[in-house]
């Protein structure tokens, strides 16, 4: 299950791409990361009792590391 939702993910990262206009295509992507985010959150808070605070405040936080280290390495 969760290699299906890995490929999942990506897809959903990389098909808005096929889309001509860069800033749409950009919008689509961000906003399945949020709910992909929001997502992980959630179950980590329902399911690994996990508080609903603490859940967000990881996955910000490896988001915003995810989203460095592709920059850094987008700049090499």
């Amino acid at each position: 299950a969760s290699g299906i939702m890995t490929a999942l993910g990506g897809l959903g990262h990389a098909l808005p791409y096929l889309i001509p206009n860069f800033f749409l295509a950009t919008a689509i992507a961000v906003f399945v990361v949020f709910v992909e985010l929001w997502a992980i959150a959630f179950i980590q808070n329902r399911y690994m009792e996990t508080p609903f605070f603490r859940a967000t405040l990881q996955v910000v936080l490896g988001g915003a590391l995810v989203l460095a280290a592709g920059i850094l390495i987008g700049n090499a």
